[in-house]
């Protein structure tokens, strides 16, 4: 594991939008995707249908006539500097944040949608 330190250490120190852009180099330059293992995933494991959502994501569609109102929203929910949240909101529709817990997801919509933006929840 020693040769992958220094790649690990890198990752960690990466922006959402770099890590973002990471990932769809790795899907063009492989032909992977990882939606499809995201998707692949929970699907072996569901051996109970009721079995409730515990964790969302949550992904902008469109950000609607009022982009500056949901860039203020994403980069004060999603923590990141107006560059960042100005790239994620002009690369809709994108994925903001993975895993959230149904309330907190929920919220975030709330307030996007305040602002003018056509959020999906998955």
């Amino acid at each position: 594991m020693s040769k992958f330190n220094s790649f690990l250490t890198e990752l960690e120190s990466a922006s959402v939008l770099e890590l973002n852009e990471l990932v769809k180099a790795i899907e063009e330059k492989f032909g992977v995707s990882a939606a499809a293992v995201a998707v692949a995933g929970p699907a072996a494991g569901a051996g109970d249908a009721a079995e409730e959502k515990s964790s969302f994501t949550v992904e902008l569609t469109s950000a609607g006539e009022t982009k500056i109102a949901v860039m203020k929203v994403v980069k004060e929910v999603l923590a990141l500097g107006l560059k960042e949240a100005k790239d994620l909101v002009d690369g809709a529709p994108a994925v903001l944040k993975d895993g959230m817990k149904k309330a907190d997801a929920e919220d975030f919509k709330k307030q996007l949608e305040g602002a003018g933006a056509v959020v999906t929840l998955k």
